[in-house]
């Protein structure tokens, strides 16, 4: 970030721009906060600081001369509540491109005396209800809004939509409401960051059955039992539509799987039958 400083300003391109006024260009500069403005002397009709980061549209010493302020493309979440008092001959304020959220965020602007021509274009205040009737209705001297001529039917229903000051506020109310909902607090942010452990399903169950089964050695037996009692999954298992280790699942271990739940299935009192017969997969393992 650059500071704005009187080498700077001095420095700076200044002409005659197309309406032939004189014209202070600051553009670009990666300016974060506006001072030091006294080093222009009042001797500019426009000041252009549009591209920068200014957070604050505040400290500006008493201006007589200036009419137009441009600062699209900026970073402007608050106005001065006294800016009026020390530019009294604006007129023009371009603020397109910039960060007013909510309609309470351009009162200030009412202490301009002067002010006719106001662009918010591309801040999140034009998207609020009732928001062109509303800057109308705070800016009493604004012909053109958003490059569009304010009207005479507007200002009328401006005047009858906020007749009460109780109506004005529920308007602020609603708006603030509204940003409040759209940013997500810091905790749903950690929410949907972390990812949440869930319990293993009954195929994972039968998938670390089986793996402790094909295990090679000691160590992998226990860590698969471990995992079985605590319930939480290996990450061999965690994957999606993967269930048993490496992602691999062989037919033999799918028919073992089959025949341990029909065997847990079966009545007690044929168990020893089958053993006499032929012995379980588990005795042919071993």
């Amino acid at each position: 970030m650059v500071r704005l400083t009187a080498d700077l300003i001095w420095k700076s391109p200044h002409f005659f721009n197309a309406v032939r006024e004189r014209e202070l260009d600051l553009r670009g500069n990666k300016i974060a906060v506006i001072e030091n403005v006294g080093a222009t002397e009042d001797q500019f009709d426009t000041v252009d600081l549009s591209d920068n980061e200014i957070v604050k549209l505040e400290n500006f010493p008493l201006m007589n001369r200036l009419g137009t302020l441009l600062l699209n493309n900026n970073r402007i979440t608050r106005i001065s509540p006294n800016l009026g008092e020390f530019l009294p001959k604006l007129h023009t304020l371009v603020l397109t491109n910039n960060r007013l959220t909510n309609l309470a965020e351009i009162d200030p602007l009412a202490s301009l005396p002067k002010l006719q021509f106001l662009s918010l274009l591309d801040n999140n205040i034009t998207k609020k209800p009732n928001y062109r009737l509303y800057v109308i209705h705070k800016l009493k001297s604004l012909r053109v809004l958003d490059f569009k001529k304010v009207k005479q039917k507007e200002r009328a229903e401006a005047k009858i939509l906020f007749a009460s000051e109780e109506a004005e506020e529920e308007v602020k109310r609603e708006s603030a409401k509204i940003v409040a909902a759209e940013t997500p607090t810091q905790d749903a942010a950690k929410e949907e960051q972390t990812p949440k452990s869930s319990a293993p399903t009954p195929e994972q169950i039968l998938a670390i059955k089986a793996a402790i089964m094909n295990s090679q050695t000691l160590e992998e037996v226990a860590r698969l039992e471990q995992a079985l009692k605590s319930g939480q999954l290996p990450a061999e298992f965690n994957s999606d539509g993967d269930n048993t280790p490496e992602g691999e699942a062989t037919e033999q271990e799918d028919n073992m799987i089959t025949e341990e739940k029909e065997a847990d299935n079966e009545p007690k009192e044929s168990e020893p039958e089958e053993k006499k017969d032929e012995p379980s997969e588990m005795e042919e393992v071993y």
